[in-house]
């Protein structure tokens, strides 16, 4: 099974976090988009800022599908993360 995830990140995430997107191996801890939030959380620097508490506007999407912080993923999933105006 393919344990990687392709994270992308817009709008003002790009400037804050210092990327685009990543490639990173899915812990088998996280089974959700809340335990990949708390996971790049601990990155620190603006991490947290962006993560810890998440504004109402952030936008989530798996797979191009728009989706809540309790949705599930798996290896092989395209998550994105959309926000702007975030300082």
């Amino acid at each position: 099974m393919n344990s990687q995830i392709t994270i992308f990140y817009f709008g003002h995430l790009v400037e804050m976090l210092h990327r685009e997107s990543e490639i990173m191996f899915l812990p088998r801890t996280i089974s959700d988009i809340k335990g990949l939030m708390a996971h790049l959380a601990r990155r620190g620097d603006a991490w947290p800022l962006v993560f810890e508490t998440p504004r109402e506007t952030m936008r989530i999407t798996v797979n191009k599908q728009f989706v809540d912080a309790d949705a599930a993923i798996k290896g092989g999933d395209e998550i994105a993360f959309v926000a702007f105006q975030m300082n």
